[in-house]
């Protein structure tokens, strides 16, 4: 990892390990509510690894903060500023594409910005996000081919696309020429789905 991807990766990590131990609950508690390993939790809050998206969301579901609240500084304010270069750099791509989130809102209905640069040849595929999810994203410069399910969707500069984010879907450039669109997505409910079921559960 770089200089700047260790920083975050630690800011991360501390991040993880203060709301986990907010909620009391044990490494193995967080690692079963989120569904990963608990080697990968233990991973995750020392910055050892650089964790995927797909493994942020899990976690900021389970803990109820939402992904822009593990890698942004803990604010009282209302009001953030995300200054040219200050977004947090989640995705890196082979030949130098970026997936940047510029920032969110609180939860439990969370809506994140993005920022997507994507070389000739990258892809970024992403699992169905929890039940509700919308994206909705504008092609800036080049040509984007979007997958949701089955449907495959061809866009240009300026093109716009709102799909369903609880579906499987990818992104990806097929083209001869850099590729760069802003994308927002809306996540409702983050962190509802393990307390509905703990309140569900019988007394002791």
């Amino acid at each position: 990892m770089d200089e700047n991807t260790q920083i975050l990766a630690h800011s991360i990590g501390a991040r993880v390990k203060q709301e986990r131990l907010g909620l009391q609950w044990t490494l193995d508690q967080l690692a079963e509510h989120a569904g990963i390993s608990r080697r990968m939790l233990i991973n995750v809050e020392q910055g050892a690894v650089n964790p995927s998206i797909g493994t942020l969301l899990r976690l900021s579901d389970a803990l109820g903060v939402g992904l822009p609240a593990l890698v942004e500084p803990p604010t009282a304010k209302a009001v953030k500023i995300t200054r040219r270069g200050e977004g947090a750099e989640l995705w890196s791509g082979k030949h130098g594409g970026l997936g940047v989130l510029l920032g969110g809102t609180r939860s439990p209905n969370v809506i994140e910005l993005w920022d997507w640069t994507l070389k000739p040849g990258e892809r970024h595929g992403s699992d169905a996000h929890v039940a509700g999810t919308e994206e909705l994203l504008q092609v800036l410069e080049g040509e984007l081919t979007v997958q949701v399910g089955a449907e495959i969707y061809a866009l240009s500069e300026s093109d716009a696309l709102c799909f369903p984010g609880d579906e499987p879907h990818s992104y990806e450039n097929n083209s001869d020429a850099p590729l760069r669109f802003t994308l927002a997505v809306f996540e409702p409910g983050v962190g509802t789905s393990h307390r509905q079921l703990e309140s569900d559960a019988p007394a002791d």
